[in-house]
């Protein structure tokens, strides 16, 4: 197991390991055996082949359980595993642009940008000037002005341009299948109120 896993499972007292004097013994599906001593309890544990888990250590008298130990730990694991799975990272990506770029590159840029915010990426479009360009940053601005409208339904601005050094640059972010189904449905509402 990483170190990482080791961390979030939380690590309970198992066994020999429990300190408390008396404890209150719960069974292996939850029904209630009493309060008794420890030496009692791990007894009983032992008896049914199973390990002594102190789940609740602040209670009074503390709460221990009767389960298979290394089972639990197993089936934490997989859960923890799951939630990793089910979370998506958003990664920033970056599209890179000149002032003088031609219409056919700035269409495929924009198609790749398309296709980083449908993935679920962030987008950071950047227009680099060089030299004397630099004197021009409403080119920078218009260019990224036109790529916002062009991405404009399956993007919304995160951060507006900002000059950066020679750098001019807008943050995307990717429109959610919730806020497009908003839209889609305000748009087929408008629809019907035009028509009737």
């Amino acid at each position: 197991m990483k170190e990482v896993d080791k961390d979030i499972i939380k690590q309970l007292r198992v066994n020999q390991m429990i300190r408390a004097q008396e404890v209150r013994l719960v069974g292996e599906k939850g029904e209630q055996l009493g309060i008794m001593p420890l030496s009692q309890a791990q007894e009983f544990a032992r008896k049914h082949d199973l390990d002594l888990v102190e789940v609740a250590p602040a209670a009074v008298p503390p709460v221990c359980r009767l389960l298979d130990y290394g089972k639990y730990k197993y089936q934490q694991a997989k859960k923890e595993q799951e939630i990793r799975k089910s979370q998506k990272t958003s990664l920033l990506r970056e599209i890179r642009l000149r002032p003088k770029i031609g219409d056919h590159d700035f269409e495929a840029k924009a198609r790749t940008a398309r296709k980083l915010l449908a993935d679920g990426d962030k987008v950071k479009v950047t227009v680099l000037f060089r030299g004397r360009e630099i004197t021009h940053p409403e080119l920078g601005w218009k260019l990224l002005q036109r790529m916002t409208e062009t991405l404009n339904d399956s993007s919304s601005i995160e951060r507006q341009p900002v000059m950066e050094g020679k750098r001019m640059n807008i943050i995307l972010t990717p429109v959610t299948t919730k806020a497009k189904a908003r839209e889609e449905i305000k748009e087929s509402q408008d629809a019907k109120a035009e028509n009737a």
